[in-house]
């Protein structure tokens, strides 16, 4: 397959399926499914019929976009963003993990080496949090891998971002019908079809890519119904038109019933019902207000072409009643009570998964023990996982694409470790970090409790396993490290009883050198007084 320069060798085009079926393999990726075989003429100037299948995956990302710009939504988008990219001025978003990858160090090298490549090709360490939050918003994120052909094992030249309205990744299912009569499926053709213009109903032709020439990251929730790929945010459709309504309509009521209104009954005399009823309106046109509240803009204006929301009431009175009266009506009372937003605003990031807590920007952050831990935190913490894994399919599949380019492994070879490497996003989730430190602490004092039973009911191993939670491997690694930690003190501590030896011996030397010099001292003292005695006194 030629990719504009480059080319991963394929044994054909199309994918054979090993055993013949008459069940499709599971679509998992949002792709498009045709039925009929295309004979497509050259490498452009593909025409696929998709029956309006791509208006409705098109309406979807521009909902998503939408309803992604609205004050609560976004802050909800923005603490899941930054929960799963976070920034170090140290060291960048993200590093591959290679400790299960059966392959040479030179290789894992080299392999380290084309994901930082790949980084800096996206812009990462600078757009990370941009492009994470396009593919948590749009559903699906398309790459696609330029290359200079002249200085194509150079690797790829350029990853250009593809708006997922523009492009699609379509299989087309081959069928051939058995002796029997069953149509079975033969070879799946899988590629992209691209269109500047856009992917809609009116238009449906597009230029075919390959397979390999795009980067296709989508998030894996798809509507199993429709097949088509859908946004993390699609449950936050109906919450978020729900909770703009009801603040809409708040406004509106508090701006209507705040004022305190009043009622004019106006006395017409005897005049006519005509008559009486333009003598009403010309009054009424003279003294009425017409301030009207536009939902679009959040301003009230002066508006005549408009019901005012804000009208007194004028009221026609006949002679014999009573003359001309002015009524106040008072205005609306709890204006204050906001409950509905609140229950809206909480549904909405239900919707999303994120924490109640983080909505009270009035609630400050607590670090305490497992007891003040939120167990939507908890929750929240295996959601960023889930979303970081499957945002990382980016990454293998531009790997892939580069390390093949470079002639450092095969595409065989590359699907055969794929499914080992991992990526290690930083952490920044405090409340993750108190569970495992609250764990850690229990399992401890379970084993401090468990101590006076060892060796008579529970074993070593059984407590490293079943309390400790440890691993063969674990295990193992903690007993070279602990014997190489013993033969480490063991010398330190005979180092230091020979330097304590040693200490002592001068010590003991020194304070006999200083007990001689004292004796010595002694006897001259001695010797010069017996001296001093055998002299005569002077004058005798």
């Amino acid at each position: 397959m030629q990719l504009f320069g480059f080319e991963i060798k394929r044994t054909k085009d199309e994918q054979v399926l090993p055993i013949p079926s008459v069940v499709p393999p599971t679509n998992q990726d949002g792709s498009t499914v045709v039925n009929s075989g295309v004979n497509a003429g050259g490498y452009y100037g593909m025409v696929v019929d998709l029956d309006a299948s791509l208006k409705n995956e098109n309406d979807l990302i521009r909902r998503y976009r939408e309803i992604s710009q609205y004050t609560d939504c976004d802050a909800a988008i923005e603490d899941i963003v930054n929960e799963a990219l976070i920034s170090d001025e140290s060291k960048q978003p993200i590093e591959i993990i290679l400790d299960d990858v059966n392959v040479s160090s030179g290789i894992k090298n080299k392999i380290s080496n084309e994901f930082s490549e790949v980084l800096r090709l996206l812009k990462f360490n600078d757009r990370g949090h941009e492009i994470f939050r396009q593919w948590y918003i749009d559903g699906r994120l398309y790459y696609q891998i330029l290359f200079d052909e002249a200085n194509v094992k150079a690797g790829i030249a350029e990853l250009r971002f593809i708006d997922p309205r523009k492009i699609r990744r379509i299989k087309n299912v081959k069928k051939e019908k058995t002796p029997q009569g069953v149509e079975i499926i033969k070879t799946i053709q899988e590629f992209y079809l691209y269109n500047d213009k856009g992917m809609s109903e009116q238009s449906t032709q597009g230029v075919q890519l390959p397979i390999d020439s795009v980067v296709h990251c989508p998030s894996g929730v798809m509507d199993m119904n429709s097949g088509m790929m859908l946004s993390h945010l699609h449950k936050a459709i109906k919450p978020t038109n729900q909770l703009k309504m009801i603040e809409d309509s708040l406004v509106i009521y508090r701006i209507s019933r705040a004022p305190e209104r009043r009622i004019f009954y106006v006395d017409v005399g005897n005049l006519p019902k005509l008559k009486a009823e333009q003598y009403v309106n010309d009054i009424m046109n003279k003294f009425r207000n017409k301030i009207v509240y536009d939902a679009t803009t959040g301003e009230t204006r002066d508006d005549r072409r408009h019901l005012s929301m804000m009208e007194d009431f004028w009221m026609p009175r006949r002679e014999g009643g009573k003359g001309t009266e002015i009524t106040t009506l008072p205005g609306g009372q709890n204006l204050g009570d906001i409950e509905d937003i609140q229950y809206f605003q909480n549904k909405l990031f239900h919707a999303l998964n994120v924490p109640i807590g983080r909505l009270q920007e009035q609630a400050g952050f607590s670090i305490g023990r497992s007891v003040e831990i939120n167990r939507d935190e908890i929750k929240f913490h295996k959601f960023v996982g889930r979303l970081r894994k499957r945002f990382s399919n980016i990454f293998t599949d531009a790997l892939r694409v580069q390390l093949v380019a470079k002639n450092i492994m095969r595409a065989e070879e590359w699907d055969d470790i794929s499914q080992d490497i991992r990526y290690d996003f930083i952490e920044d989730n405090h409340y993750a970090e108190l569970k495992d430190n609250e764990v850690l602490m229990a399992r401890i004092a379970t084993v401090q409790q468990l101590e006076p039973y060892l060796g008579k009911f529970f074993s070593v191993d059984w407590v490293k396993r079943n309390v400790l939670q440890q691993s063969q491997e674990e295990i193992e690694e903690m007993q070279a490290q602990m014997d190489t930690e013993e033969e480490y003190h063991m010398d330190m501590a005979s180092r230091e009883g020979e330097l304590q030896g040693v200490m002592q011996t001068a010590a003991n030397n020194y304070q006999a050198n200083n007990d001689q010099q004292y004796l010595d001292q002694q006897a001259a003292q001695e010797a010069q007084m017996k001296q001093a005695a055998k002299q005569p006194a002077k004058g005798k």
